[in-house]
């Protein structure tokens, strides 16, 4: 199964794939996006990974707190999206 999870606090140069590698260090990626702002393009701060469940543990242990370009890494379990009426 895959498990999506949340990254916060990435920094505003980065980009997927950057992050992509980043995180391809501490187990398999299967994918990556981060989260951009409509108008301008420009990244909004956060993003979303998906990795294999059983190894999305393991992944937000080893890099939640981390360092990346200076900014340290908020990561966990993505939260289900609400529905919007």
């Amino acid at each position: 199964m895959v498990k999506t999870l949340y990254v916060g606090n990435i920094p505003w140069s980065v980009s997927e794939d950057e992050m992509m590698r980043f995180f391809s260090e501490h187990g398999q990626v299967i994918s990556c996006r981060i989260i951009t702002e409509r108008g301008t393009g420009r990244s909004r701060g956060y993003g979303f990974i998906e990795v294999n469940d059983d190894e999305a543990q393991q992944i937000m242990e080893k890099t939640n707190g981390m360092e990346m370009e200076g900014r340290r890494l908020v990561v966990s379990e993505a939260k289900p999206r609400e529905q919007q009426p």
